[in-house]
């Protein structure tokens, strides 16, 4: 994607949250009391998607301690990783299609990556509009304390299993197919994990790129399909919260928006820094220590 291209997207993604913004009562006062979400939505983007985790790995407790509901509280994650996971999704694109430019081997690690997308996607949305449209969603409206149980037992559980596939990361980087048993186990935890995601605003990325690290695709190439893979799911679930439940707190998705935008930019070049194995190390000791802190104990 050219320069051009995608910053005309980025200028989209802005000028909505902006007309969001003018719609409120008092958008100064608006401004006053939540602009510091900004910062809530740097930080949270800069971990999504620079790791292919969700942003709700960081929205959700600290949403837990506002004391929003469990509905507000998934409504307003997905707004705010509609605008980050997209801006992430924008730059991971940019190093995909740079990637098979070349003639060497990262040409021959990336090149699966749309066959990834075109197998997890479908699945992903499906789990996702399975909770919705059903009466799988009433459970989560009538279980606020279940939320956090579960979120925080979620987290725990992925984060030994990103510490299980830290053997893989040393590795050197090989060419992997994507073989039929890989296609069927993605399209189970897509869909899996969509459900997840319906439910804690977070699962279907990190799933995903802990499967195919421990299956030894390459690290970074994991990443960006799980950033495109979230980015895509979460605009595809928050239709449901637009015109079904309209129950998004609109301050909030607006400021931590743009900081999500502006972290979902630069968390490309934070993983291309970085040592991948430094990054996943990190990242699995922070889910760890979030899914321990919203546990209701």
């Amino acid at each position: 994607m050219r320069v051009s291209k995608r910053l005309v997207i980025l200028f989209v993604l802005l000028m909505t949250l902006l007309g969001l913004l003018l719609m409120q009562n008092s958008p100064l006062l608006v401004l006053q009391e939540y602009g510091l979400f900004v910062f809530l939505g740097l930080t949270g983007a800069i971990f999504a998607n620079s790791t292919g985790a969700g942003g709700g790995v960081i929205f959700v407790p600290i949403f837990n301690q506002l004391q929003l509901s469990a509905e507000q509280i998934v409504a307003t994650s997905f707004a705010i990783q509609c605008f980050g996971m997209v801006a992430g999704a924008i730059a991971w694109r940019d190093q995909y299609c740079k990637a098979i430019q070349t003639q060497d081997t990262a040409s021959s690690i990336w090149a699966v990556l749309p066959q990834l997308l075109m197998v997890t996607v479908p699945f992903s949305l499906l789990g996702i509009w399975t909770v919705q449209y059903t009466s799988l969603n009433a459970w989560v409206s009538e279980a606020e304390n279940t939320l956090h149980w579960i979120f925080g037992g979620f987290s725990i559980v992925l984060a030994i299993a990103i510490f299980a596939s830290l053997k893989h990361l040393k590795a050197e980087q090989q060419i992997k197919l994507v073989s039929s048993g890989d296609k069927y186990s993605l399209a189970v935890v897509a869909f899996l994990g969509g459900m997840v995601t319906a439910w804690l605003s977070v699962g279907v990325g990190e799933l995903v790129a802990v499967y195919l690290i421990l299956r030894r695709f390459s690290v970074t190439m994991s990443i960006a399909v799980a950033v495109m893979l979230s980015a895509m799911s979460v605009w595809g679930g928050i239709i449901y919260y637009i015109f079904i439940n309209p129950i998004i707190i609109v301050p909030i998705a607006c400021f931590a928006g743009v900081g999500a935008i502006i972290g979902g930019s630069v968390a490309k070049h934070l993983v291309l820094w970085l040592n991948p194995y430094q990054v996943k190390v990190f990242f699995a000791v922070w889910v760890m220590l979030m899914g321990i802190v919203n546990l209701p104990v």
